[in-house]
């Protein structure tokens, strides 16, 4: 796929059809590399939100109804085998809109089908129980059934990774759904839509609509006719959903912001530690929710990581994220790069000590920012304290395990974090410790479709991903069967 300069069309999908926005509004995706828009899409609004959300109703009470879980299970498989086969296109179609590296994307891309393997693996292993009670004239038993309409909502770092982490479980359910990708990456979602038709789903059964601004999100949310909301993204939007949805008391899963720490030990290696702050923080740009932009670090080998953090992060190489060989890519976007360097100006202005970086990076301008690192950290500063969701980290030293451990905890958030040492029963010890609902021993920022991820505290409610996500999906009934035929008085609770 080539950088040219003409626009790329796509098209939201509706009840199995390629459709525009009602309005007939488009908006325009920008190549946060370039800065110039680079595909075009439908400025969806209330009224298409509505037609989405009729033909999953639709869709759920229809044709897909009547499909048993093996075949639902068939069809993911299905529909990860053409993932497969387009990766290379949905990866090129994902740096476009968000700037990552074409190398990570290729390799998010390469595992997504795992996702569907295993729920679909999966669907046909969901199934109720008989339950024993104290009346034996009663067969009782219960059936899991899918909870209805899904309204899924992505932000633009991952779009399809962590869109497959909702819709995977969700139709192996069985569930319809009705997908809004974020504003600023719409276009591998709207490609995704078309190898779900070419799987053989039913019309209806995954509708994918696009807008820019708010407004779109919140028809979604607010809408009566969905039953579950299971979104990723901001803390600030995750508020705002919770509310909506708690005055309809739907359903909702959040996947939010974090603020991770590594907690790195005296007798950890040090080169691994330093290859996996990088990954953690300065892989994707730092646009994960799970990066590690806390570093919590014995003060008796502070200089040495320190000393070699700055010499690693000096060489990683900024440019186009299409190239094999670069890094680091842009920020993703205006409003994401203005954040990021408004974070430098609060560690000067908190006392922090900028050990590299701090600026936009002076040769490439445009949305790119150099790998920085904070040192002299302390929790109050707002660059230890808020998510910047760039690549910024802040070191501070410990003195010892339960001091480390406060700081890990110290914090709103509570999505991930990680462990450096050779001790192992230190490690087990800590990860114990740490209120995350992800910790790393050794590593970070691994994942697998068979493994709960979420968080405590702001970073969420519930888990995404293994056996039990599905269950997140269906609603349990109890069935009462009456054996005997005998009457009973019926002002007497049975």
């Amino acid at each position: 796929m080539s950088r040219t300069t003409t626009l790329r069309s796509f098209a939201a999908h509706i009840d199995g059809q390629s459709v525009s926005a009602q309005s007939g509004r488009t908006y325009r995706s920008i190549d946060p590399f370039t800065g110039e828009p680079w595909a075009e899409v439908p400025d969806c609004d209330a009224t298409d939100v509505d037609l989405a959300v009729t033909a999953a109703r639709r869709a759920l009470q229809g044709e897909w109804a009547r499909y048993t879980a093996t075949r639902r299970g068939k069809l993911l498989h299905r529909l990860g085998e053409l993932i497969a086969r387009d990766a290379a296109e949905l990866a090129e179609l994902e740096t476009r809109d968000n700037g990552k590296l074409l190398r990570e994307m290729v390799g998010q891309m390469a595992v997504l089908p795992e996702w569907f393997t295993y729920f679909g693996g999966l669907a046909d292993k969901v199934g109720g129980s008989v339950v024993p009670t104290d009346k034996p004239n009663f067969l009782v038993y219960t059936r899991s059934e899918p909870v209805g309409v899904v309204a899924a909502i992505t932000p633009w770092n991952s779009p399809l990774l962590l869109l497959s982490w909702k819709i995977a479980p969700a139709l192996a359910a069985g569930c319809t759904i009705v997908v809004k990708p974020s504003d600023h990456t719409p276009a591998s979602t709207l490609a995704l839509a078309r190898l779900i038709d070419e799987a053989g789903f039913p019309p209806g059964v995954v509708n994918v609509i696009t807008g820019w601004g708010p407004e779109t999100g919140q028809a979604l949310t607010s809408h009566p006719g969905v039953d579950r909301i299971a979104f990723t993204g901001s803390t600030e939007v995750g508020r705002i959903i919770a509310r909506t949805a708690a005055d309809r008391l739907t359903r909702t899963s959040l996947e939010l912001g974090g603020k991770s720490a590594h907690i790195v030990f005296p007798d950890a290696d040090i080169d691994s530690v330093v290859n996996g702050i990088v990954g953690g923080v300065f892989a994707a740009t730092g646009q994960t929710c799970m990066a590690g932009s806390r570093v919590l670090v014995h003060e008796d080998v502070a200089e040495a990581i320190t000393e070699k953090l700055v010499e690693r992060t000096s060489r990683i190489k900024l440019g186009d994220p299409m190239l094999p060989d670069t890094e680091m890519g842009p920020v993703a976007n205006q409003r994401q790069f203005d954040t990021v360097t408004k974070h430098f100006e609060y560690a000067v202005e908190d006392g922090a000590t900028i050990a590299y970086g701090g600026r936009v990076d002076p040769e490439l301008g445009g949305l790119f920012v150099q790998p920085t690192i904070l040192t002299d950290a302390t929790l109050e500063m707002r660059a230890v304290s808020q998510e910047i969701f760039g690549p910024v980290v802040a070191i501070t030293t410990f003195s010892d395990e339960a001091d480390a451990i406060e700081m890990a905890n110290g914090t709103e958030f509570g999505l991930a974090g990680a462990v450096w040492t050779n001790d192992i029963r230190r490690g087990h010890r800590v990860a114990a410790a740490i209120r995350a609902g992800t910790v790393w021993i050794n590593a970070y920022r691994v994942v697998a479709p068979q493994v709960p991820f979420g968080g405590f505290g702001l970073s969420g409610w519930g888990r995404e991903n293994g056996a039990a996500a599905i269950l997140d999906y269906t609603e349990s009934k109890s069935v009462w069967v009456e054996l005997s035929g005998a009457t009973r008085d019926p002002f007497v609770l049975g």
